[in-house]
């Protein structure tokens, strides 16, 4: 499909806006932090398609600083929680708390939003809180709602979950269910700097004074690109090459060699949705109104990589998801070729 930018000026003005969006975000997310441009640029498709974000790396890599410096940029109300053992569900949703009327001396309950009601969530260290309080975050990203004391509260648009956690330590942690993973669009691993940049950020942050992050997009702004990006077509070769790559992750289904008997579980059909709408924000931000099977590839192992479970095999012989999802898009490109 050669699908060109449309005509239609309202439509045009904001493909526009996404593409001056997209680099001036990177200008502006670069005054504080050095590189990560991949990272970056997943964090702002999944916002850009209502999705939401699992962050993975060791400490001092400065996930939470590049999630702070999104919501700076777009000028978004932003909320963070610190994720503990002890933290309950009422700590991030809210309460109902006991009110006085000063005129009337009447008492009645009042419910207080708690952190979760903001345009952008920081769930730092997610994977530190007990089940329960995991569940209240799951309802959360996937309704868009809340539910407090039997009463349900709609949360603000646009929302995004943004989650950290550090896959190096494991005592006190409790693993997300496979049900909360699926929830998140991109499971992100922000690897450590190169020798430059890692020079670079020395530099930075051991001088005085500190960068200021100007504001580029509103709330509003930001649900009307989310439209635009649902506009973009899809041909029927990239759904079917979308279908073959999700189906090629479960045992049984499509088998690849080298692949399937390495997999105990696959994923599920909102891995493709999640690939679709990747690659359709990819494309306009690409500057090309048709979404294309490079873009699937290249969104393939942030969208995979936590919906798939190895076999114990697979993993004593030290294989990785991202091995395997290589594996599997290279097949299937070799199929195209044949």
């Amino acid at each position: 499909m050669a699908a060109t930018i449309p005509t239609d000026p309202a439509t045009s003005a904001l493909v526009a806006r996404l593409l001056d969006l997209r680099a001036r975000f990177l200008d502006e997310a670069h005054k504080v932090v050095v590189g990560q441009d991949t990272v970056l640029e997943q964090m702002l498709i999944a916002l850009l398609c209502r999705g939401h974000c699992l962050l993975e790396g060791v400490p001092g890599l400065a996930k939470t600083v590049m999630v702070q410096t999104l919501a700076r940029t777009m000028e978004l109300s932003f909320g963070r929680v610190q994720f503990t053992p002890d933290l309950m569900p009422s700590d991030i949703t809210g309460t109902d708390i006991l009110q006085e009327d000063p005129q009337t001396g009447r008492r009645q309950f009042e419910f207080l939003p708690g952190p979760l009601f903001a345009n952008l969530v920081l769930a730092d260290e997610v994977n530190r809180t007990p089940p329960k309080t995991q569940a209240a975050l799951l309802e959360a990203m996937q309704e868009r709602r809340t539910t407090v004391r039997g009463r349900t509260y709609d949360l603000p648009e646009p929302f995004c979950v943004l989650a950290t956690q550090n896959p190096i330590e494991q005592e006190g942690t409790y693993n997300l269910p496979e049900a909360q993973l699926d929830r998140f669009m991109f499971r992100i691993l922000v690897d450590y700097p190169s020798t430059a940049e890692e020079r670079e950020i020395l530099r930075q942050t051991t001088s005085d004074g500190g960068a200021t992050v100007v504001p580029l997009i509103n709330a509003r702004e930001l649900v009307a690109l989310q439209g635009v990006i649902r506009q973009v077509p899809v041909a029927d070769h990239v759904l079917d090459h979308v279908v073959r790559l999700v189906q090629g992750t479960r045992p049984g289904i499509a088998p690849v060699a080298g692949v399937t008997e390495h997999l105990r579980w696959g994923a599920g059909p909102r891995a493709g949705q999640m690939l679709i709408l990747g690659a359709k924000a990819l494309a306009l931000l690409g500057n090309r109104f048709h979404a294309a099977i490079e873009d699937i590839d290249s969104l393939a192992k942030p969208v995979l990589r936590h919906r798939i479970v190895l076999t114990f095999a697979a993993q004593a012989e030290g294989l990785t998801s991202d091995l395997l999802i290589d594996r599997l898009v290279q097949d299937l490109a070799r199929g195209r070729r044949a």
